[in-house]
């Protein structure tokens, strides 16, 4: 599997940006997704994730601001980002859990040790 992220760039605060991910092979829709970033001198942090039923998790922070889908006969997920602030601006990582497992709560969609393919990261810059 392989995943292309896409859409990132310089935006002010308050600006919106829309994040893609393509992913390559014909199993898309049966991959968990999620979005991962990580800012500069810190360690990667949840974003949000999007199960392959449809399931809808997000960082509490998060909530309200960003959206997150899929399209699968795209092969492709996305992020909506609104209201971007600085703390925003990170690198954002795509990721994929293609192993089928079940999970019983949403804290496994928070673990990156869940997610066994990564895209190569794309930069959001948000200037104040």
């Amino acid at each position: 599997v392989q995943l292309q992220a896409s859409g990132g760039g310089l935006v002010q605060a308050g600006d919106s940006l829309r994040l893609s991910c393509a992913a390559s092979g014909p199993s898309f829709s049966r991959y968990d997704m999620a979005w991962f970033r990580q800012a500069p001198g810190k360690e990667r942090e949840f974003v949000a994730a999007i199960s392959r039923n449809g399931g809808i998790y997000y960082t509490d922070s998060m909530k309200g601001r960003f959206t997150i889908s899929r399209d699968n006969a795209e092969n492709t997920v996305y992020l909506q980002m609104n209201n971007l602030q600085p703390g925003d601006a990170a690198v954002y990582y795509c990721a994929a859990d293609s192993s089928g497992r079940r999970y019983s709560g949403a804290s496994s969609y928070y673990s990156s040790l869940t997610y066994d393919y990564w895209g190569q990261g794309t930069l959001v810059t948000v200037s104040s």
